[in-house]
């Protein structure tokens, strides 16, 4: 093949080079630059990122509120469980092993056996009568057109409504002198009350148990043990036992409350007290260990709420991901151009996994904020003790981090396989 002969123009050989071949320097990010491309890549589009950080900062902020109200709750079920259930003991009447049971085990001075006992405070014998007699309850003389409700009736000594700590609306509880005289007087719930249209105890109101009327004397708006007292229609015991005689189908059983530390051994020593005799016809019920409660309602709290934390995290995630991946899309030239400047698909993938992780980071500061003011503010409003530790508070933001970079990585991955020359054409 012959050149062209242009005039003037001299082609020269090529010099060589004598020595090593010069390289390119390998391009580089420093951590400065990087940090900088990240917080640029947020600001850029603020709402953009606010919106994709919403989800980070509900998982991160459920996450620790989770946390700190459970650990608040615990501390608040620990008292509570304490100076309730812990001082509560019950006594069953089995009736003992024997083929033909009485009908009643515990003896006419039950409660006086058990408050002998030290550290017992109250103690009643209780029953669900159940003759068919006493099934429905009046409130208006027996007569034609008379209404009767099926409200239970619960004969009890006095002890009961004392042991199970009644807050009185009106009137007066029934004493000792009423069971000894068996009189026809019984007190009633609120909510019964109310359901038999009785509203002051002015008038000396009565109801009629089947065809027998009983005065009402009490009306009690609250008991913080044995609630299904709210409910009943509550006679003296020998009152019921002479009317329609001792528990058939229902046994009897005795509520005991005692002072704190006291109930493992009273209910070792009721039986015993009850009947010296025939200790085998009662099984006491100690309450269960506080601790093993605790930590039981502890558990179950935490693993409900904290699968509802983690469905926020993953619901975050796939937001922070999915704005990425429109990002990279969205920024293709950005990347090819960087990519022909000299910029290789690690600076790339670095670049925007610090841009997901800073909207994580973000996220769980935000997150984090918003949990301990919650917790804070629960426990203001319910007069409780906030507890937080602060090993929580120092993973939040760091959750939320790594739920971000988890969430960039294929995003981040796609952008670092460009090539230049295809995204320039774009």
């Amino acid at each position: 093949m012959r050149f062209p002969r242009f005039p003037g123009l001299r082609l020269r050989a090529p010099r060589r080079h004598k020595g090593p071949t010069p390289t390119i320097p390998r391009s580089h990010l420093t951590l400065h630059d990087l940090l900088s491309e990240a917080v640029a890549g947020v600001l850029q589009r603020p709402g953009r990122s606010a919106l994709t950080a919403l989800g980070t900062v509900l998982g991160v902020g459920t996450f620790v509120a989770i946390l700190g109200l459970t650990a608040t709750a615990s501390s608040q079920i620990d008292s509570r469980f304490t100076a309730l259930t812990a001082t509560e003991v019950t006594v069953e009447d089995t009736g003992g092993d024997e083929p033909v049971k009485p009908a009643l085990s515990f003896p006419d001075d039950a409660d006086r056996r058990i408050e002998r006992l030290h550290g017992v405070e109250a103690a009643g014998v209780y029953w669900t009568v159940d003759a068919p007699a006493a099934r429905r309850v009046r409130a208006a003389p027996v007569g034609e057109g008379a209404r009767g409700d099926e409200v239970p009736v619960l004969a009890a000594s006095p002890g009961v409504l004392t042991a199970a700590r009644a807050t009185l609306q009106q009137g007066r509880l029934f004493d000792s002198w009423h069971d000894r005289e068996r009189q026809r007087v019984a007190v009633i719930g609120a909510g019964t009350a109310a359901r038999l249209g009785i509203t002051t105890l002015d008038t000396r109101p009565a109801v009629f148990i089947g065809e027998v009327p009983f005065t009402v004397i009490g009306v009690v708006a609250d008991v913080e043990r044995k609630a299904d007292l709210l409910l009943s229609v509550v006679v003296p015991r020998t009152t019921a036992a002479a009317l329609w005689g001792p528990p058939i189908q229902n046994r009897a059983g005795m509520l005991i409350s005692t002072r704190i530390g006291a109930a493992v051994q009273i209910a070792e020593e009721a039986p015993l007290a009850l009947r010296p005799d025939q200790p085998g016809h009662f099984k006491a019920v100690p309450p269960p260990d506080p601790r093993s409660l605790r930590t039981s309602v502890t558990s179950d709290l935490d693993q409900l709420f904290l699968v509802l934390a983690a469905i926020c995290l993953v619901i975050g995630a796939v937001g922070i991901a999915n704005t990425t991946l429109v990002a990279v899309l969205e920024r293709t030239g950005e990347i090819g151009l960087r990519r022909s400047l000299g910029a290789g698909g690690r600076h790339i993938l670095g670049q925007f996994l610090a841009e997901s992780g800073a909207l994580g980071m973000l996220g769980g500061l935000v997150g984090t904020s918003l949990g301990v003011l919650t917790v804070l503010t629960v426990a203001v409003v319910r007069d409780w003790t906030a507890v937080i530790h602060p090993g929580t508070v120092a993973a939040a933001p760091l959750i939320g981090l790594a739920t971000g970079v988890l969430a960039g990585l294929y995003p981040a991955w796609r952008a670092s396989r460009i090539e230049p020359a295809e995204a320039l054409r774009r």
